[in-house]
């Protein structure tokens, strides 16, 4: 309760001259107290008002209580709050509230908001919500901060109003919950799908709710330091972030704390970091343990990370139980594993879920892991989405597999867009297919930037005859993605690539590619490697590259290796790849290396 109300000190009255040679503060407010208590003997009613509330600030209630009923019988107001606040102290609360209520009519604002307090407490809103009114009417900034929890309590928008009076009246707490509130009618606003003046309104709001964050901040509010540095981070002004984190901390914010371990973590000092982690895990900190466990499972540490992550689950977050599932399926201990994704999935864990319906499918459940895949996709895993689809398209549901598909891409998901491409493209709607595409080639899929490249080189008019001069080559689009492509190792991507550089003549270019293609297993840029090699004169080592695709099933290159060695008059060698060239195909290979086999038998008969 407030001690004094309206009044602080004599001195402030005019009736003594302070002292102007006072050299120390606790000697001035002797000499102070001294003056006041001759002016009390005296028979000054305010000043033994004064010498009553000085007592009871100090803890002496004998002493203050005849001091304050003087006082109060001459009618002094700030005396009959503050005798209110000497019997509420003594437990006396009934009696209290009497001579709030006196003090209160007699226009004390303290009385009225301790006397609204006491209503409140009591259960009386309408006493309680007159009385603060009275208080924050008259500019009381606790009376404003208690009426605006009444109204706030019962869902009146009033409540903002009072929540304001009582910050910009230095109220802290009041700036840090009318921040909160203004917070959280911007979030409102975002979901509702505000138009775009609304917008400019919100981005509004959320400036405002800075500004009142840093005044609870400044003023040693730990709560709004923390919020402040959030904000501060989220915006890249991390050092101020910092700044304001710590102080939090300093001040016992175990959040802050933890905020602050993580900043120093990205700026590369994991040192410190675990200091500020280590003493908000101490403070019951899940997240800070949870970022220890994952710093000592970094350093092969692996029993202190467990510990850690215990830690994590005995302090109510959940990721503690994920975390030590990913723990146990590292070191391959599968049971465990399964047993800590589904107590975070029973949790309501969606990776965990995930987690635990890909641990079923690698084991053969199939069955067991769809409703898992299924929960985790519905509270928004994308990646239990994608999985669902390639479940269901494991099984040749295609239709129920795309929606999937189509979830997770809508979320960003490279692969899942991919899928949805593909999908689109077999269902002959290729604007829609190139869209996906697009997006997963953006993404750093090759196969969706090969594709897309497909998609567009199919649509390329036919390359124009030059009757005069050297015909200018300027790269298309759909050239840029096979590229892109073939640079992340895309085998199809890097025979096209080369095929393009053969065809404007390239011969460097286009060898380049072949042989990257080659050297990664394809058979048709072993082939197309081959022929170039053999254009160049270099037909032994073309040999080598054929022999390379004839083995993979390449054909053609059967073929080549035929002639080449029928050339060499080595026939039964000739015969031999001919008959492979035969099995091979495709049809015209087939007719062509069969004609060559017989003609080779003939002469080996012969």
């Amino acid at each position: 309760m407030d001690v004094m109300g309206d009044k602080a000190t004599l001195l402030d009255t005019g009736r003594f001259v302070q002292p102007s040679d006072r050299d120390e503060t606790g000697d001035g407010e002797a000499v102070d107290e001294a003056r006041t208590r001759l002016a009390a003997q005296a028979g000054d009613v305010e000043a033994t008002s004064v010498l009553g509330a000085i007592l009871l600030r100090r803890g002496d209630l004998d002493g203050a209580e005849p001091l304050l009923r003087a006082a109060t019988a001459e009618g002094d107001r700030a005396a009959a709050n503050n005798l209110g606040v000497l019997l509420h102290q003594r437990g006396y609360t009934d009696e209290a509230a009497g001579w709030w209520r006196i003090a209160a009519v007699a226009g004390s604002a303290a009385a009225a908001h301790a006397l609204g307090r006491y209503h409140r407490e009591r259960g009386d809103e309408p006493a309680a919500e007159y009385w603060l009114r009275q208080s924050a009417e008259q500019g009381h900034a606790l009376g404003a901060y208690a009426l605006a929890d009444l109204l706030e309590h019962r869902g009146d928008t009033a409540a903002e109003r009072w929540m304001r009076s009582a910050a910009e009246r230095g109220h802290r707490e009041a700036a840090y919950r009318l921040a909160r509130a203004l917070d959280h009618k911007a979030a409102q606003e975002t979901q509702e799908g505000e138009s775009g003046a609304d917008n400019g309104v919100e981005a509004s709001a959320g400036g405002e709710s800075e500004q009142w964050y840093r005044q609870a901040a400044a003023r040693g509010h730990q709560r709004a330091a923390l919020h402040l540095g959030a904000i501060l981070e989220k915006r890249g002004e991390l050092k101020e972030a910092g700044r304001w984190y710590l102080t939090s901390a300093k001040d016992g914010e175990a959040r802050a704390a933890c905020a602050l371990g993580f900043l120093l973590r990205d700026a590369g000092d994991t040192e410190s970091a675990a200091v500020w982690w280590l003493r908000a895990a101490q403070d019951g900190d899940g997240n800070a343990a949870n970022a220890l466990g994952a710093l000592h499972a970094e350093r092969g540490e692996t029993q202190t990370a467990e510990r850690w992550y215990r830690a994590a689950m005995d302090a109510g977050d959940v990721n503690g139980a994920y975390n030590l599932g990913l723990l146990c399926a590292e070191q391959a201990r599968t049971a465990h594993a399964e047993q800590w994704y589904r107590r975070a999935a029973y949790a309501g864990h969606r990776e965990a879920a995930n987690a635990l319906a890909v641990l079923l499918l690698q084991g053969g459940d199939a069955t067991g892991a769809e409703p898992w895949f299924s929960k985790a996709a519905e509270a928004g895993s994308v990646d239990a989405a994608f999985n669902l689809g390639i479940l269901f398209a494991g099984r040749g549901e295609e239709a129920v597999a795309l929606p999937w598909y189509e979830r997770a891409a809508a979320a960003g998901h490279t692969e899942a867009a991919l899928q949805v491409g593909i999908a689109r493209l077999r269902d002959g709607d290729e604007p829609e297919a190139e869209r996906h595409l697009r997006c997963a080639a953006g993404g750093g899929s090759a196969e969706a930037a090969y594709r897309l490249a497909s998609v567009l080189d199919a649509r390329r008019p036919p390359t124009p005859a030059h009757e005069l001069g050297e015909q200018v080559h300027e790269k298309t689009e759909c050239e840029e993605w096979y590229e892109r492509a073939a640079s992340q190792g895309h085998r199809r991507a890097q025979v096209r690539v080369g095929m393009l550089a053969a065809a404007r003549g390239d011969v460097v270019e286009a060898a380049r590619w072949y042989r990257e293609a080659a050297e990664a297993g394809s058979r048709n840029g072993a082939f197309n490697l081959g022929l170039l090699l053999a254009r160049e004169g270099s037909e032994p080592e073309a040999a080598v590259w054929w022999a390379r695709a004839a083995d993979a099933g390449h054909g053609r290159a059967a073929l080549r290796l035929a002639l080449v060695y029928a050339r060499r008059g080595e026939l039964a060698e000739g015969q031999r790849w001919a008959d492979r060239a035969v099995t091979l195909g495709p049809g015209e290979v087939s007719e062509r290396a069969a004609r060559l086999r017989d003609a080779l038998r003939q002469e080996l008969t012969a």
